[in-house]
């Protein structure tokens, strides 16, 4: 019998310091995330050198209650697996500054693993049937990427944001509003009880690349509602405000993903990162993907977030793939997906 593969990861990339414990790249023995929700809400979005030393209290916490969990010790752990990029350059080295350290004291190989890459990989935890290739549609706050997934850590882009990702849309539109930050979870919810079709907003197309996005004249045009009414004295129904908007950013991401499935010849689709969790983007995938008979994969919400089990995921492929970075391995604040 094979010996199992546990893999100790790491996530600092912004306002969440997480560890975890993955077993053979499908088994999260543990999971833990420090979130830092409620203290950058009082600024209406993440401050980058609070993160920072938020970070630094909670990184060995974080990574001894990962171990206990587990219930391993570092002397059973086979890799270190580590974001160091794309993210917010002071956050980033906290988790690859702890990382590189327990590789130097013990000896554990160190690898260094891709944000975006993590994202993809978290749906290899509760989708065990799922293997490459398939197209990935990751969407987050800082990212509105569409990917072929060819192989494990093999990846193409496809399509990605010409302007603001949809997370930031949704945060930008939810401060317009009044719901404050973190936007994305209120536009949701506040949705719900809204009418989709009371305004209608623009879903914006780029010319020259069939799978690009630009969500900023979404924004815009939300933006210039909102003044039309204040200076009619007209009545602003918020929540008609936050599922029209939400109803533009779901048509474009879902017309450009299913377009990509069948021009690339698929039949699997996935979704990853924070806006993956919105419920109405997860509805109207589940809907689209019945009609073209395209199999739909998504992570839990707990997945889809930040958090260190879908970079021990990753870092487990790459480690069977003998990926190792040395002890210079450094925060690459702007790393592409597919660099190294």
């Amino acid at each position: 019998m094979e010996k199992d593969i546990l893999i100790l990861a790491i996530e600092s990339s912004c306002d969440e310091t997480a560890a975890a414990v993955v077993k053979n790249g499908r088994e999260v023995l543990s999971n833990v995330i420090s979130s830092q929700i409620a203290l950058h809400t009082l600024y209406g979005g993440v401050v980058p050198e609070i993160a920072s030393r938020k970070h630094i209290e909670k990184i060995n916490q974080v990574i001894e209650e990962a171990l206990q969990e587990a219930g391993v010790t570092l002397t059973q752990i086979d890799a270190i697996a580590v974001t160091y990029g794309p993210g917010l350059v002071g956050a980033l080295l906290v988790g690859v500054s702890a990382a590189k350290a327990i590789s130097f004291a013990t000896g554990i190989p160190l690898i260094g693993v891709h944000h975006i890459e993590g994202h993809i990989s978290a749906n290899f935890i509760e989708n065990k049937e799922l293997e490459p290739p398939f197209v990935c549609l990751v969407v987050s706050g800082g990212h509105s990427h569409l990917v072929v997934v060819k192989d494990y850590g093999e990846y193409e882009i496809i399509g990605r944001t010409r302007d603001d990702a949809a997370g930031e849309a949704f945060d930008k539109v939810a401060r317009a509003i009044g719901l404050g930050y973190p936007g994305g979870p209120k536009i949701d919810k506040m949705a719900k009880e809204g009418n989709a079709d009371a305004i209608r907003f623009p879903r914006a197309k780029v010319e020259e690349s069939e799978y690009d996005f630009s969500f900023s004249g979404l924004k815009s045009a939300v933006l210039n509602y909102l003044n039309g009414c204040q200076m009619k004295g007209e009545t602003i129904v918020e929540a008609d405000v936050a599922a029209s908007f939400q109803k533009a950013v779901i048509d474009v991401l879902v017309d450009h993903s299913m377009h990509a499935v069948k021009k690339y010849g698929f039949d699997k689709f996935a979704i990853a990162g924070g806006v993956a969790s919105n419920s109405s983007l997860r509805a109207a995938f589940e809907q689209r993907c019945a009609q073209e008979k395209i199999q739909f994969y998504h992570p839990s919400p707990i997945y889809c977030t930040d958090n260190a089990a879908m970079i021990g995921v990753a870092g487990y492929y790459e480690y069977i793939k003998g990926v190792r970075s040395g002890l210079d391995l450094n925060a690459v604040p702007n790393l592409r997906l597919g660099e190294r």
